[in-house]
């Protein structure tokens, strides 16, 4: 059985990633790249469906992990009768795609245990495995091969393959599980301590870049290598999240494919790597954006593939039960087809912040921009499916509606100063102005005054917190005040924001969902706005306190059962560590400033 979300771990290498359990088994993992199929997949169902367990072969006493410092490098020690010994769990930022795991002797004589269960498409097929040398394993199926190279012995026995060994204080045993196409020659094999070396390197280099934010440094410096590990490197692309399926409440249908690059993400993403000052890493991910984006306007998509691919066709694995019994277990997004007219405010906002953060303009994104908003210009009034992605039927989102107004407000901002420019600015105003209008008769409820989830509905929705954060309102406006107070009434569960009620209907699921950890974040944002920096800290520390042992969020959280929910780790959540971080650090900045001129 898979263990808790919350009791995983990440490392990767910037093309995949696998996520390894405190109990030193490795459940997930998909080869070459984030969205291939999983080479190990017992996070979605059981042992069988592959994974790679090492630990000690008696009882644990105590676990511990950390990650080394300012690294994706992973480390677990284990204290049983016998002594303690430590997992170093790595995958090196290398020309290889691998795995590497070292059992360390850190005290006594700890006896040890390898199970290493090897199946491709997703727990499906069951390899071929072989021995090429007395420590040289090779297991293939079809275009796929991996290749274990270990320091001691291991056997064969009903489809696994397993080791027993001892380590002792001060011996180190290393193992690499290499991937590559099964046509090509074995790879030579690389020396695992160098490889070590050097990717510990590479990541402190990185997190080394990360400047002071107060007393949420560490938070931060942990969500920006997390974030570096959820980015595709040969595109810029980055995912949502490494895993699919892993579900939004337990035993329902609420389980998605994350492992794909949404648009929405783009002006956050933006803003918390421009605003730490990693501009490669931000232009990456603009390149990406404005690649994926080209083409014809009505053919934009909400989420595209690490390079930009656009087929996502979702379908069901009926083999895997689905994490604790979670079905269906999807593979691709069917709302990668979705008419949602957020996301062009999101492009728009992206490109804005781009530019303000010091960016230079890129030469493609003035006409890829104009082309976008002549479409939105014709589409804005059409209902659709919202940022929620719901399949219970398109509606006029206020949301939406605001988006689409951030298209035209940033794009007139961005316009250049020739006459040409400016008549285009004017115009965009005045279309901007219109979608004002419009949101502020039709998407209030008359007798709350505040704003609701859709024209017409008298719904609250988390995503109304982007009003203020926007721009579209000021946060002190009545209307806006009126809308907090509702959410904050509504949607809040033991401190923490729900998305909206699932109870409406409204998306056309099962009801029933965890808290959407960004949502909050939002609503800390908001607080900083009003200047309620206080609600805003003690927010921010009960969210950041959700945070695994090492660091990590999943997209939800149930306060009832205390548990973490849907996929993991979740780049917006992560986002949200970051930038609320860097809004509360300025809110307080003047403030320090003024007690030492004082």
């Amino acid at each position: 059985m898979p263990g808790l979300i919350e009791d995983y771990a990440l490392i990767g290498n910037c093309r995949s990633a696998a996520l390894v359990g405190r109990d030193g088994s490795l459940d997930w993992l998909c080869l070459p790249r984030f969205d291939s199929p999983a080479v190990f997949a017992a996070l979605l169902g059981e042992e069988e469906n592959g994974r790679w367990r090492l630990a000690p072969s008696e009882a644990v006493e105590q676990v511990s992990r950390e990650y080394l410092e300012d690294t994706l490098i992973l480390q677990t020690t284990f204290v049983t009768a016998s002594g303690r010994a430590r997992v170093i769990d790595c995958m090196p930022l290398a020309d290889h795609n691998s795995v590497v795991r070292v059992v360390e002797g850190l005290e006594g004589h700890v006896p040890f245990e390898m199970d290493l269960v090897m199946r491709f498409d997703y727990g499906n097929s069951v390899p071929w495995v072989e021995k090429s040398e007395p420590l040289v394993l090779t297991a293939v199926v079809g275009p796929d091969r991996l290749v274990l190279r270990s320091e001691v012995a291991t056997h064969s026995h009903d489809q696994h393959v397993g080791s027993r060994f001892s380590v002792q204080q001060g011996q180190q045993l290393a193992f690499s599980l290499t991937y590559q196409a099964s046509h090509l020659p074995l790879p030579a094999p690389f020396a695992v301590e160098k490889a070590l070396e050097e990717t510990a390197e590479q990541w402190r280099i990185f997190a080394g870049r990360c400047p002071d934010v107060g007393p949420w440094t560490a938070l931060v410096k942990r969500s920006l290598i997390t974030l570096k590990a959820m980015t595709y490197a040969p595109t810029g692309g980055i995912v949502a999240a490494v895993t699919t399926s892993l579900p939004e409440h337990l035993g329902g249908e609420r389980n998605w494919d994350y492992r794909y690059c949404w648009l929405r993400d783009a002006t956050m993403t933006l803003l918390a790597f421009m605003n730490l000052g990693y501009f490669e890493e931000a232009q990456a991910w603009r390149e990406w954006l404005l690649r994926s984006v080209a083409g014809n306007p009505e053919q934009m998509q909400i989420m595209y593939g690490l390079a930009g691919e656009r087929r996502l066709q979702e379908f069901e694995l009926p083999w895997l039960s689905g994490y604790e019994g979670s079905q269906p277990v999807r593979i691709g997004n069917a709302a990668a087809l979705q008419h949602q007219l957020d996301i062009y405010g999101e492009m728009a906002d992206a490109l804005c912040q781009a530019v303000r953060g010091g960016l230079p303009r890129h030469p493609r994104s003035a006409a890829i921009s104009r082309v976008i908003l002549a479409y939105l210009e014709k589409v804005w009034r059409k209902p659709d499916e919202g940022i929620w992605e719901v399949r219970g039927g398109r509606q006029h989102f206020t949301h939406s509606k605001v988006m689409a107004w951030v298209a035209f407000d940033r794009a007139a901002s961005l316009s250049d100063t020739t006459e040409e420019g400016q008549a285009r600015a004017r115009h965009y105003r005045q279309v901007a102005a219109k979608i004002h209008r419009e949101v502020c008769e039709q998407g209030i409820d008359p007798a709350l005054g505040c704003f609701v989830q859709a024209y017409g509905s008298t719904e609250m929705d988390a995503s109304l917190l982007q009003i203020a954060l926007t721009g579209f309102l000021p946060a002190d406006d009545p209307r806006f005040l009126a809308t907090l107070e509702q959410i904050e009434r509504r949607l809040l569960r033991n401190g923490l924001l729900l998305r909206y009620n699932t109870d409406s209907g409204c998306d056309g699921l099962t009801p029933g969902e965890g808290t959407f950890l960004v949502c909050s974040f939002w609503l800390a944002d908001v607080y900083v706005l009003l200047g309620r920096d206080q609600d805003a800290q003690n927010l921010y520390e009960r969210l950041s306190g959700l945070c695994n042992d090492v660091g990590l969020l999943a997209e939800q959280y149930d306060p009832l059962s205390g548990r973490m929910l849907g996929n993991f780790p979740q780049a917006f959540s992560h986002i949200g560590i970051i930038n609320t971080a860097l809004n509360l650090h300025r809110a307080q900045c003047p403030a320090r400033d003024r007690a030492q001129s004082g």
